[in-house]
């Protein structure tokens, strides 16, 4: 492999990871709301 090759692989793996981990950070912080949906309801209602 070249060096720009590996520099790009790097680069790559930045935004990828980075990305996982920024989202996993924000929905621990932020977690989804609970169903909001009475339990005796259904969806397709």
């Amino acid at each position: 492999m070249s060096a720009s090759a590996i520099v790009m692989m790097v680069i790559a793996m930045i935004i990828v990871w980075g990305g996982l981990i920024t989202a996993i950070v924000r929905l621990r912080s932020h977690p989804d709301p609970s169903d909001p949906m009475p339990p005796d309801s259904h969806p397709a209602e």
